[in-house]
């Protein structure tokens, strides 16, 4: 009998081509090598389901993906057993049982993002694929109030990059802050969805704003103004870029959550700047 079932994903991005398999190429991707995986398991081939598309690179802690199996294997053993045959850089960190009509992208309310920035002169050797490094002294409460433009509903073209499939650059941005502790400074953003390097720009724009080369009512005017992709701050890359989680709660219950609580960084506790 055929059920589905419910994964959740932790990646290190560095060596892969993004979550995605790109048929008709080798490029090692965080979906193939989860197929891979589930055939070795029970020798059967399985099609993996994602709920959000990154980009080489970007790392995932709450990646969720789905497939349909005819296993009996209760869904409590999977992470177990998949991860005895997974890469170190690969983890599934939990599954479960779902209804049929459960859909890892399409039944989504919302995804969450980190970009992480190191803020010293130094940069670092051991954190060099998970963070970006910015030498010169940010202006905290300037991103702060530029990352607070992005909360609502807005035509977000200016911050997505050209070659984007998106039909649509409207997404409604649920929160959006920026958190601190130490030398680490972090741009956390939820939203019902994003566009194409829609956070990177985002991210980019706000160490533009705490560089002092940009106003944060620069944010508020891009929104308005609808410009093409591209406009806001540069594309900050991908190894400063993680997917924190996907919520399936109801619309409603997303919008009286409360704000995000302290980021958890490295055993650093990072915490929201007003």
């Amino acid at each position: 009998m055929k059920r589905r079932l419910k994964l959740t994903v932790e990646y290190d991005g560095t060596g892969f081509s993004g979550f995605q398999r790109q048929t008709g190429t080798d490029l090692r991707t965080v979906q193939g090598v989860l197929e891979r995986a589930l055939k070795q398991l029970t020798g059967s081939e399985y099609v993996i389901v994602g709920a959000g598309r990154t980009d080489a690179g970007v790392h995932a802690l709450g990646q969720v993906a789905h497939f349909d199996t005819e296993s009996g294997l209760p869904a409590v053993r999977w992470p177990a057993a998949l991860n005895g045959l997974l890469p170190p850089d690969v983890s599934v960190s939990g599954a479960e049982e779902v209804d049929d009509s459960f859909h890892a992208r399409c039944s989504a309310k919302s995804k969450e993002y980190c970009y992480l920035i190191l803020n010293r002169p130094q940069r670092s050797a051991i954190w060099h694929h998970h963070s970006y490094h910015v030498p010169q002294r940010l202006d905290l409460k300037s991103m702060a109030q530029g990352a607070g433009c992005f909360t609502g509903t807005h035509d977000f073209r200016a911050f997505s990059a050209a070659g984007s499939s998106a039909r649509s650059t409207v997404r409604r941005v649920f929160a959006s802050s920026v958190f601190a502790g130490g030398h680490w400074i972090g741009f956390r953003v939820a939203a019902s969805g994003f566009l194409y390097k829609m956070v990177r720009l985002m991210a980019g724009t706000l160490v533009e704003v705490g560089l002092g080369r940009t106003d944060p009512v620069r944010i508020e005017e891009l929104l308005v103004s609808r410009d093409g992709c591209e406009k806001g701050g540069p594309t900050l890359p991908p190894r400063g870029l993680f997917l924190v989680r996907i919520t399936y709660e109801d619309e409603q219950e997303l919008l009286c959550a409360p704000e995000f609580p302290a980021l958890n960084v490295f055993g650093s506790s990072l915490v929201r700047v007003p």
